[in-house]
């Protein structure tokens, strides 16, 4: 069993026991926002490097449904970067890529407390909690040379024929954990770390092997066949030989500390006959 099937699995489990459980009624939006740092994994970074993380920021709104579960809409921004020179792996040096990208994300998430948080209440003021659901982004990986950056999608650094360039806009599935900590009954912060499912290997321009450098010279020219291999001479970069790893998409992960604003009330349950 992988690890998100795993994952999943005590999702489903926790929701099921949730249900089971008679809840305060506390109900109402929450509205805030975040800060935070992220970071990259993939064909450019195969040791889980964490030297290159940049700042992220978003806002959201979550509604709580009741003690236990809540569901929460986001938006964020950030940025992801990675070069072969910061790896120790000798061949992945002589490949000597690298690229950069902004990445805007919005989410609609599910939402489970592990103890019961409730706003104000000095005995339900805190839970860890996990969350998990649907998000789209949006990324363009770009490099520079001789001090000049370039969009990579442009340049068909695989030999993609011209209109058969990845998207950049794509779907993934976000899971994390998080920690809520109130600060007073309106005022809350919270703690989270996330990652994603992606559906493309292509975060980093980065996915196959190597094509024929002729090839992409008479499609795009010179300056895209420089960008589709940076290995200098001689030249790694043979038709066929392995540029990256197609197997394993890319990720990228997510840890930031927000602050949120409670509009909500408790309604204390009622007593039962």
């Amino acid at each position: 069993m992988n690890k998100q099937l795993r994952f999943y699995t005590l999702l489903i489990c926790s929701v099921l026991l949730a249900s089971q459980t008679s809840f305060a009624q506390m109900r109402g939006w929450e509205v805030g926002g975040w800060l935070g740092a992220t970071n990259y994994f993939g064909d450019l970074n195969t040791n889980l490097r964490l030297n290159r993380l940049h700042l992220s920021a978003g806002a959201g709104a979550r509604y709580n449904l009741n003690e236990r579960l809540a569901v929460r809409f986001g938006f964020g921004a950030g940025k992801i970067s990675a070069y072969d020179s910061d790896s120790k792996n000798v061949y992945e040096q002589r490949r000597n890529l690298h690229f950069w990208s902004n990445i805007a994300e919005a989410s609609a998430l599910f939402e489970f407390n592990f103890f019961p948080y409730v706003h104000g209440d000095r005995d339900h003021f805190f839970t860890p909690y996990m969350y998990a659901g649907p998000a789209f982004f949006w990324f363009n990986p770009k490099a520079d040379l001789n001090g000049i950056t370039y969009n990579l999608r442009e340049m068909g650094t695989e030999g993609q024929f011209r209109g058969e360039e990845y998207n950049t806009a794509q779907a993934a599935f976000l899971y994390g954990i998080g920690f809520k900590l109130d600060l007073s009954y309106r005022w809350s912060i919270d703690f989270t770390l996330s990652s994603r499912k992606l559906f493309t290997d292509y975060l980093d321009d980065v996915h196959g092997t190597y094509a024929d450098i002729r090839d992409i010279r008479a499609q795009r020219g010179d300056l895209a066949a420089a960008l589709a291999d940076r290995s200098g001479e001689p030249p790694i970069g043979l038709p066929g030989r392995q540029r990256g790893n197609g197997k394993n998409n890319d990720t990228y992960v997510t840890m930031g500390i927000g602050l949120c604003y409670y509009f909500g009330s408790i309604h204390c349950p009622g007593m039962s006959k």
